[in-house]
């Protein structure tokens, strides 16, 4: 329904489709709340975003857009607040929507993407009324023009300009759409917001129209930033801007996986380093500047003309990664844009060279805090749990949310690097193998990863899914809460078979990382081993995705299922000797052992599926 509202009023626009409900705690209301925890997480990395959670009929469609001049920070604050009104607002509403100053937020049980919606929703009016309202009419309708052109033909689908009325007194105007619409889609949307100033703002010095794909404003002074400064995302019927360093496919793209070169072309040319800039970065790849040994090469240390630190890695010759499937790591890590994801810079492709740049973590990997008596202490409560929540948001990213689907098969704490204020970020993405469509599962006979971190049915078969990651993030979690190693146990088996002795005793607090003495809550860290057990668990049916992962973190009155016995559990004896219990491990020890010697970390440890969802 449309409405009219003075522009003296704050700007906040909330819409309520009242013909369609749903029931707290229902399978809708669980979609909505990942829906717009996604789009939270993920709509100030490059201030657009598209999501949806669930199944028909209680599939969640959501989008969330900032406004095109505004900062990353701004955006973040105007998503939390949007996402958090928009349930207040529109409680128990199937289909709404909200506008505020910097951003609007959209959800619906209907897939709404790349459709324009020209119909106002509200028109706002700024009362005092202009001097010459014929001359300021036909200034106002060639800036309106003008910067609907702009924005349509942009990938932000945003154009923000001023024109002179009289003398020293200038008309400022702002255009948007969203991101997900064709340029004849955008146009015609604003060319009909624009429509729509006679009725509304006729001889007014301001006005405002907004519909749920578009809407337009102008005023008499500067309300708007002088540049677009968020990293803008190609629109969906476009090729990405080859002026982009990231270029990332919204919701709807039709790329066929024979074109993914060409479309990414652009964004590959733009990343690319000159070995003597790499060079002279890692002073000729000194050892003074060597962070570490990974599974294709050695990583260093570097800083850039400009004062940018990086981490660089160098792929060995004997990797058997060449220049296609480097190009394919290229194309696939670009792609990818969360804040729980270490970021691809750029490439160098120059005489025997095969370099990959990322962006520098000042302390390092997870791995090299969590198991140093020392350093430990740095990882109080909330820190860890902060760990947890941060990599379990980075596989839901990867699993559900970016544009391509990522099956990570080497999740482990050296993978998990951290940021100055010791925020995660999973690493180590590696050899990609492209799928098509929805495909979530597939076998290889070249088993990779490493040994304690691997699902058995893949140690075992092969066999690869999403919820082998989630196998790896379980034994991840219970590394994190007690402070060591899986492979440090000997008499209890395994870190996985110790758990679960605590679990059954009920004296699982007993396991908790002596360090954090009674600093913890007791009922946050129950639920995380509650979590554990359940990703652990031998059938994989039987273990939660990602999306329900998150779902209990962020919830304290959601019901954790009873977790059943974990993949290879070991029942020890009172003598200490260990018995291998159940059907998970029907190879030899000495079979265990080579795999265990031979397959840290060596190729093939991502799956993607390049085609969009």
């Amino acid at each position: 329904m449309l409405q009219c509202i003075s522009s003296q009023t704050p700007l906040f626009l909330p819409s309520c489709n009242t013909a369609f409900n749903y029931t707290p705690s229902s399978p809708y209301d669980t979609n909505l709340k990942l829906t717009l925890q996604s789009l939270t997480a993920n709509a100030s990395l490059n201030g657009f975003y598209t999501t949806t959670s669930g199944e028909n009929p209680d599939q969640v469609f959501g989008l969330l857009q900032c406004r095109g001049d505004i900062s990353p920070q701004d955006c973040q604050i105007c998503a939390n607040a949007s996402s958090f009104e928009i349930l207040q607002r529109c409680k128990y509403q199937k289909e709404a929507f909200v506008y505020y100053e910097n951003c609007m937020l959209r959800y619906a049980r209907y897939r709404f993407f790349s459709t324009a919606t020209s119909n106002p929703e509200y028109w706002l009016w700024n009362p005092n009324d202009i001097l010459d309202p014929s001359l300021f009419s036909q200034k106002l309708g060639g800036l309106m023009n003008n910067l609907s052109s702009t924005a349509a033909s942009n990938s932000l689908r945003f154009s923000s300009g001023m024109t002179n009325f009289m003398g020293s007194v200038n008309i400022y105007g702002l255009v948007q759409c969203t991101r997900d619409l064709s340029v004849s889609s955008c146009l015609s949307c604003l060319q009909g917001m624009i429509s729509y100033i006679p009725t509304c703002c006729s001889g007014k010095q301001g006005g405002q129209v907004y519909s749920k794909s578009c809407n337009i404003r102008f005023e008499m002074y500067s309300f708007f930033l002088s540049a677009a400064i968020l990293v803008p995302s190609p629109p969906l019927s476009s090729p990405p801007d080859r002026n982009s360093t990231f270029g990332t496919p919204t919701e709807g793209t039709t790329n066929r996986k024979g074109d993914v070169g060409q479309e990414e072309t652009g964004t590959v040319e733009s990343l690319i380093f000159d070995l003597s800039t790499l060079k002279a970065a890692t002073g000729d790849f000194s050892d003074s500047h060597k962070l570490g040994q990974g599974g294709f090469g050695p990583v260093y240390k570097g800083k850039l003309f400009d004062g940018r630190q990086v981490a660089v890695k160098r792929l060995s010759q004997t990797s058997g990664q060449g220049l296609e499937e480097l190009k394919t790591e290229v194309v696939l890590v670009a792609k990818l844009l969360h804040r729980n994801l270490v970021r691809l810079l750029g490439f160098c492709l120059e005489k025997e060279e095969k370099l990959l740049v990322y962006e520098f973590l000042s302390n390092g990997s997870l791995d090299q805090i969590l198991f140093d008596e020392s350093k430990r202490l740095l990882l109080d409560w909330d820190i860890r749990y902060r760990i947890i929540v941060g990599i379990a948001q980075g596989l839901l990213y990867l699993h559900h949310d970016s544009q391509i689907r990522i099956i990570h098969r080497d999740l482990k704490a050296s993978n998990i690097l951290l940021d100055e204020d010791m925020n995660p970020k999973i690493s180590d993405f590696g050899l990609a193998r492209l799928f098509c469509g929805s495909q979530t599962q597939a076998n290889t006979n070249r088993i990779a990863g490493t040994y304690g971190y691997m699902a058995p049915e893949y140690a075992k078969k092969g066999h690869f899914s999403t919820k082998s990651d989630v196998f790896s993030f379980g034994v991840l979690i219970l590394e994190i809460m007690t402070g060591r190693k899986n492979s440090s146990f000997r008499d209890a088996g395994n870190l996985l078979s110790y758990t679960w002795h605590h679990w059954t005793d009920g004296t699982t607090v007993d396991m908790m990382d002596k360090t954090l003495g009674d600093n913890w809550p007791r009922s946050e860290a129950l639920k995380c081993i509650h979590i554990s057990l359940l990703c652990v668990q031998q059938d994989a049916s039987d273990r939660p995705t990602m999306s329900e992962v998150i779902l209990m973190l962020n919830s304290y009155t959601f019901t954790c299922p009873v977790p059943s016995r974990p993949a290879f559990y070991v029942k020890t004896s009172k003598a200490g000797s260990d018995a291998i219990s159940g059907s998970t491990n029907t190879g030899s020890e000495a079979d265990q052992s080579s795999m265990k010697s031979s397959q840290q970390s060596v190729n093939e440890v991502t799956i993607s599926e390049l085609e969009p969802r």
